[in-house]
């Protein structure tokens, strides 16, 4: 309704709902949490991001980067995406290979490899940065933070502790985990189909070293609700 209402294009549109609509659950989200709840709430944060986050990234997330892509797919390529994207396949395989050990080596092998995520990813996106590029991005760039920062977490809160009369630490933890910053995840998605790169890398940079000063602020009001 806002795209339409301020014109944005349909790749501006779809670049916003992927990185508007998916929070940094991990990179930010999992550091931000113990420093705020204690390591005990760790495993609720990891939930959200591997069952939460990243399983919506690998299925409504590929969706809606394959149609507000510039390409005309079909339906088959759409769910072909869907069923063959990397991070949807790995979480399948963590299911089937739970009852296996691994031996050491490999375990520490596998961990040192997933070490290189973050900071890929942000290298990745920090590249396509451009603080020069703000020309005529500026309204949606506004748009997608105060939706993702502000907008969402106040809305979401309020059906949580309003409506649903819930306010357990669990709730806490995963309303906290919503006001995070955009996900890195959904902005390489997202730039990898063409959406808007330039709107992309700025939503996550500045978003990102905007949630430092908006968490806290967050943390202390769901901590007097």
């Amino acid at each position: 309704m806002l795209s339409s209402r301020l014109k944005f294009s349909r790749e501006t549109t779809g670049a916003l709902m992927l990185v508007g609509g998916l929070a940094n659950t991990s990179f930010v989200g999992l550091p931000m949490i113990e420093a705020f709840f204690g390591a005990s709430n760790m495993a609720t944060g990891i939930l959200i991001d591997q069952l939460g986050s990243y399983l919506v990234l690998s299925t409504l997330g590929i969706t809606v980067a394959a149609i507000y892509s510039a390409g005309t797919e079909s339906k088959t390529v759409v769910f072909k995406r869907v069923l063959t994207f990397p991070p949807l396949l790995a979480l399948i395989a963590a299911f089937i290979l739970l009852p296996f050990e691994f031996p050491d080596w490999v375990s520490d092998a596998l961990k040192r490899l997933g070490d290189t995520l973050a900071p890929l990813a942000l290298v990745s996106v920090g590249f396509q940065l451009r603080f020069d590029q703000t020309s005529g991005l500026k309204t949606a760039l506004a748009t997608g933070l105060g939706f993702k920062l502000f907008l969402a977490p106040v809305v979401i809160a309020s059906i949580y502790f309003t409506l649903l009369g819930t306010g357990e630490e669990i709730t806490r933890v995963t309303l906290f985990e919503a006001g995070m910053g955009p996900m890195i995840g959904g902005a390489i998605v997202a730039a990898q189909h063409g959406l808007n790169p330039p709107l992309v890398s700025l939503m996550v940079g500045v978003g990102i070293s905007l949630s430092f000063l908006t968490l806290p602020l967050w943390s202390y009001a769901l901590h007097h609700l």
